[in-house]
């Protein structure tokens, strides 16, 4: 080949490149930007996931204790199934007076947010030894859709599930 030739084939080559990486970025974008923040339809179009969050943040970090909530009831509200699974200081807030003082950072209280919990049909385990060892009894539980959870029903979870979320 020519100089020419070979000029004009690496400008075309250059061109084809340039356009394929614009295509990959404009797919890569339009499946990861949430429609629904756009005020639309979930991402995934009518595909309803089934969803595990796992949590261990207690009282210590409110915000991010909140998070599974938070998250599972957007989760729920666009039609997903989501199921909550506390372990360690999480469960500590299976407990109504840790449950009543708990203020995230620019969310509503964790009580204002429960009811939606509840109404969004989200099922919660508390980690059964993680309870024992912070006093949290099966009382605690009620009313909250909540149960015992163990290391068989985590492992359920994970296996039911499409999609893990760890926070």
């Amino acid at each position: 080949m020519t100089r020419t030739a070979d000029f004009v084939m690496s400008q075309v080559c250059c061109s084809l490149l340039a356009q394929f990486k614009n295509m990959i970025r404009k797919n890569f974008l339009r499946n990861l930007l949430p429609l629904a923040f756009l005020g639309g339809s979930s991402v995934r179009g009518d595909k309803k996931l089934k969803i595990f969050i796992k949590s261990a943040w207690g009282s210590d970090d409110p915000t991010r204790a909140s998070f599974p909530f938070l998250h599972g009831n957007a989760l729920a509200e666009a039609g997903h199934e989501v199921q909550i699974f506390l372990l360690g200081e999480g469960v500590s807030l299976m407990r109504d007076s840790t449950l009543n003082a708990i203020t995230p950072v620019g969310w509503p209280p964790l009580k204002e947010i429960f009811p939606k919990v509840l109404a969004n049909k989200i099922q919660i385990y508390a980690c059964g030894a993680c309870c024992k060892a912070r006093g949290i009894v099966a009382t605690d539980l009620d009313n909250k859709n909540a149960k015992f959870g163990n290391p068989q029903i985590f492992v359920g979870l994970t296996e039911w599930c499409d999609k893990i979320i760890t926070e």
